[in-house]
């Protein structure tokens, strides 16, 4: 599904409601503060691509503020991934700016509050994805916000590259298409920020992380295997069990809660395909889980919705945009 936002035909008298709905609408509720709220001018194109919401937005001299109120009422945390096109953006949160250029790119988390404003007349790229998408496959993303990344070269220009030709595309996608599409932007934006070196360096010495994201990685390539316990994690990765349970002390959460959460949001992510044929009990199995009802309990206490329940809104939805 896409869809498009205009103040063009808006009288100016009502363009500042209308865009602080539309922002709500695309990303979640905001604070705004405009430049000339009567002469304010903005187009919002946005493509669904399965869990990902991609959108370009191109507006006049604006500021965006996320504040405490907004967050009470948010149940899921997002992250949004913004690149400019044409104007420097500027973004602070949790006492860090960042001020992007053409180029870059950087992250903003929906669950802290922060501010984001813009000069002059801004063209940006927009991708939205749920916290837990990115927590699958990268440990602790949220320490990337308020870090500038380069989106003209490797992987960033890649991943930039990409979401710039869905558009074009769009069209011709089938559903499935376009939900593949989006894991692959995922993927892309994972590879981006891990390979630049403050990945290893953030949170802990370079050493540490760089053994984390060995078992991380481990990890994630073995979740089919019941038995992943933290010897056979440790043999695996050349280090003992002790200096293993020493390692993610650092990250305030156990080595099995960990793996838990990973085995349960791969199942998570399996569920929402709506290509995929497999059972509920068979998604379970294939992600490490042997007993079903432990699977289906676990998965409702840390979603609050049972798998089958899920999956059922999952597939309403997709029904839905189509």
């Amino acid at each position: 599904m896409k869809s498009m936002i205009t103040t063009a035909e808006t009288p100016r008298h009502d363009r500042s409601r209308h865009w602080h709905e539309a922002i709500a609408s695309a990303y979640f509720p905001l604070d705004l503060t405009f430049a000339q709220a009567d002469n304010f001018t903005g187009d919002l194109m946005i493509w669904e691509l399965g869990d990902v919401s991609l959108s370009r937005l191109a507006s006049a001299a604006l500021q965006y503020r996320r504040l405490p109120k907004h967050l009470k009422a948010e149940r899921d945390e997002h992250f949004l991934i913004t690149i400019p096109i044409r104007s420097q953006v500027n973004f602070s949160q949790c006492g860090k700016e960042v001020y992007c250029q053409p180029g870059g790119f950087f992250l903003e988390r929906s669950h802290e509050p922060y501010e984001f404003w813009h000069d002059d007349f801004a063209d940006l790229w927009v991708m939205k994805v749920q916290s837990q998408e990115l927590a699958s496959q990268i440990r602790q993303p949220d320490r990337f916000c308020s870090m500038q990344f380069n989106a003209a070269e490797g992987a960033g220009g890649l991943f930039s590259d990409m979401l710039q030709l869905i558009p074009g595309r769009f069209n011709a996608m089938t559903p499935e298409v376009r939900q593949a599409v989006g894991k692959q932007l995922i993927d892309l934006l994972v590879l981006s920020l891990k390979a630049d070196e403050r990945t290893l360096t953030s949170g802990s010495s370079s050493v540490r992380a760089a053994h984390l994201t060995r078992i991380e990685a481990y990890v994630r390539r073995n979740l089919h295997n019941p038995d992943l316990d933290p010897d056979t994690i440790a043999r695996a990765c050349g280090m003992s069990t002790r200096y293993l349970h020493e390692l993610f002390r650092d990250t305030n959460q156990t080595l099995g809660s960990w793996v838990r959460d990973q085995r349960l949001t791969a199942c998570r992510i399996a569920l929402a395909d709506v290509s995929n044929r497999q059972t509920v009990a068979e998604i379970a199995y294939r992600f490490g889980f042997s007993d079903h009802a432990q699977f289906s309990r676990a998965f409702k206490a840390h979603f609050n919705v049972t798998p089958k329940e899920f999956r059922d809104q999952a597939r309403e939805r997709h029904r839905a945009a189509n």
